[in-house]
């Protein structure tokens, strides 16, 4: 038995050395790209591919005020939140709603509809990028906030993920909502919302993951720099002359530090979600 244990606390060990072998991996783009933005720009290039990149020689905040001088980063974080903002917002309240008549409504239809929602979330969005531009096109809508934002509103994947959470709940919270009276929203805000707190941090927090990298389609969309989110700006600065590794890697840090701030204050939330829609499910 004591061998069994020796063999099992080594096994241990040997799992926990990997996976933190593998996570030192997988954090060192992200050191390298905050050490580099603190150096000037001369020395970023003369230390990379070596251990030196990961030492903030000479470290400074020069790079951060050259890029607020250079561009009108200002602006475009305020675009990115804006627009993250709303497809986060209206995609909780009508990927939640929609799952929630999936779940528990009876009508005809239910599970022909329900079908089609799952099977988009095999469908990529390159494949209707063409065709959902020239919609935009047409309404008038290029170059606005609205064109970005609209599109993204509805998503098969969280309308999937509420709907694996709500079908676990227990239905006696609402028989008993709906024997005093309570209509299907008044159930649905009073009863069903304040217990499903991890699976909406859960889908917050994904839908805001991907409106935030989001790359291709503002790309399509946007003409000027009015409503220009981060992604497309950063890759605008990079042909911006002279060429500054030091400034990039300063824009680089600006963009990645709120996605990496939302998901820490929520992370708690986002493993309770994804497990309990998992097991719900």
């Amino acid at each position: 038995m004591n061998a069994d244990r020796r063999g099992l606390s080594l096994g241990g060990v040997l799992i926990y050395l990997a996976l933190t072998a593998l996570s030192l991996l997988f954090l060192a783009p992200l050191v390298m790209m905050l050490v580099g933005s603190l150096k000037p720009d001369a020395r970023v290039l003369l230390e990379a591919g070596s251990v030196a990149a990961f030492v903030p020689h000479q470290a400074s905040l020069q790079n951060y005020a050259d890029v607020l001088a250079r561009t009108d980063f200002l602006r475009f974080l305020f675009n990115s939140v804006f627009i993250t903002a709303g497809i986060v917002a209206g995609g909780l309240l009508v990927n939640s709603l929609a799952a929630y008549a999936f779940a528990r409504l009876q009508w005809r239809g239910r599970n022909l509809l329900f079908m089609l929602v799952l099977a988009l979330m095999i469908l990529p969005f390159e494949a209707i990028a063409v065709p959902l531009f020239y919609q935009v096109a047409i309404l008038g809508l290029r170059d606005t906030y609205s064109a970005q934002i609209l599109p993204f509103v509805a998503d098969a994947f969280s309308i999937f993920l509420f709907y694996s959470f709500f079908i676990g709940l227990p239905r006696e919270l609402e028989e008993a909502a709906r024997l005093d009276g309570a209509s299907v929203l008044r159930t649905f805000f009073s009863i069903i919302l304040p217990n499903s707190k991890p699976v909406f941090a859960t889908a917050a927090i994904l839908s805001f993951l991907t409106s935030w990298g989001s790359y291709l389609w503002p790309l399509m969309v946007t003409i000027g720099p009015d409503v220009r989110p981060l992604p497309v700006a950063i890759a605008s600065f990079y042909t911006l002359p002279p060429l500054q590794w030091g400034d990039i890697l300063a824009f680089g840090v600006m963009m990645v530090g709120p996605v990496l701030l939302v998901f820490l204050m929520f992370q708690r939330w986002f493993v309770r979600g994804v497990a309990a829609s998992a097991v719900k499910g």
